[in-house]
């Protein structure tokens, strides 16, 4: 996850417009939503921007893809949720959650191969949030994720008008720093980790940007 900043949104953006509702609902499904972020590239720029800029520059970090997906799930009659996963050594994560059948699954880009989509599987977010944990790993092949975030309701920016903004977003990484996390691993399973083997390394590196 990105550097952040202080500042905060005040300007009053226009709403949705008719095109931009069309498209969002023409995604469908939270696979939908997948499918349209692995087909825009990654950046690696420090920027933070909403989901209405995400579609005009057809591009998007881990951050930002996770705002448009759950700004999506929105359009799309769904609660816009996020988590934050983690990382000591590493950068953070963030995804976007939804729910089927009773089951947590997740949408979000990433410039790793594994950080990417899940199946609503996971009967619990900690479940979810352990998925990522062996494909979760830095340059030097370090596991490296450490905590979770609580579900974060993205309607609790509404007021800074998170989806459709032309200004940085700072506050919701902001905020994500804030909140309580949840330990995923012991100090004596963090003592026993390996580096990742050499063949697992080079997989989740497809598509990597440097």
């Amino acid at each position: 996850m990105a550097q952040t900043s202080k500042q905060k949104n005040p300007a009053h953006p226009k709403p949705w417009t008719p095109g931009e509702l069309r498209f969002m609902r023409s995604l469908k499904d939270p696979v939908g939503i997948q499918r349209f972020l692995d087909k825009i590239p990654y950046h690696l720029a420090d920027t933070a921007w909403s989901p209405r800029r995400v579609m005009q520059e057809k591009s998007a970090h881990c951050l930002e893809g996770s705002i448009f997906a759950a700004a999506a799930l929105r359009v799309l009659g769904a609660e816009p949720l996020i988590l934050d996963l983690e990382a000591e050594n590493d950068s953070d994560h963030v995804i976007t959650i939804y729910k089927q059948a009773g089951a947590y699954g997740a949408i979000g880009t990433s410039n790793y191969a594994g950080c990417r989509f899940r199946s609503p599987v996971y009967r619990s977010l900690r479940e979810l949030a352990l998925s990522y944990f062996e494909v979760y790993y830095n340059l030097r092949g370090e596991r490296t994720l450490r905590t979770y975030s609580g579900a974060v309701n993205l309607k609790r920016f509404d007021r800074e008008h998170w989806m459709t903004t032309d200004e940085p977003m700072w506050f919701i990484a902001e905020h994500l720093l804030t909140i309580p996390h949840t330990k995923l691993i012991t100090p004596q399973m963090r003592a026993k980790l390996v580096r990742l083997d050499p063949r697992s390394y080079q997989a989740g590196l497809t598509g990597h940007r440097k």
